[in-house]
């Protein structure tokens, strides 16, 4: 790996030295939701060159953040995977999106949203205190994609594909942020026509009430 040093004696700097670079922390968000392989992380993320994808992969494998696996036949394929430390990566990306997501406006015309990006937006979301006691099972259909959540007394399971016995499944183009933001009530999401549902509709208040952006207030810090 090239020798990128801040001159700084700080684990901070020591962390930006590995995983600061450019794309480098979106591949390890894309990660955290799973093993994936080449072409899965290019599709995630478009504007990626393929030889900066390449470096990239290689530059945290060599860091011990990353490996590669090789996929028991019939597959056959090549993924990518976090290690351990790569997982422990895990806090800090979910900080940064919680951080990030009161700057989110309206998605611009060149910008996606990938099952990825979804699943690491409902985990960011996540209010565990507000779901003590809820055991619940969701279904979200964004546009083409596909995700859940599970919420267990507190605890989330999140990931891509559908949820079969989901309690309740909500499909929506854009007024999923709204909604988190608490832009959009869930009863005006779902009278409009927001936000569509198959369910009881008090299960989308609840929703709603576990999964919210949090607004930066003054002072506020990257841990909310």
């Amino acid at each position: 790996m090239a020798t990128r040093s801040y001159g700084s004696y700080c684990g901070v700097a020591r962390a930006l030295e590995i995983v600061g670079e450019r794309w480098a922390l979106l591949l390890v968000r894309d990660l955290l939701v799973g093993p994936r392989r080449f072409t899965d992380l290019q599709r995630g993320l478009p504007r990626i060159p393929t030889n900066v994808l390449s470096t990239r992969l290689k530059e945290l494998e060599q860091a011990d953040v990353v490996r590669r696996r090789l996929l028991p036949r019939p597959g056959g394929a090549i993924v990518y995977e976090l290690t351990a430390r790569g997982r422990a990566l895990e806090a800090a990306v979910l900080a940064l999106g919680r951080w990030g997501a009161p700057l989110l406006g309206e998605p611009g015309a060149d910008e996606i949203v990938t099952a990825e990006s979804l699943v690491m937006a409902i985990r960011t979301t996540f209010h565990p205190e507000v779901a003590r006691g809820l055991h619940l099972g969701y279904e979200l259909r964004v546009g083409e994609l596909v995700v859940h959540a599970r919420i267990d007394d507190g605890s989330l399971a999140a990931a891509a594909g559908p949820l079969p016995g989901a309690d309740l499944v909500l499909e929506t183009d854009r007024a999923l942020r709204p909604l988190l933001a608490g832009e959009l009530a869930p009863a005006d999401a779902i009278a409009g026509g927001a936000i569509r549902i198959h369910g009881d509709p008090a299960l989308l208040a609840t929703f709603a009430a576990v999964f919210q952006i949090e607004h930066a207030s003054p002072g506020a810090t990257l841990e909310g």
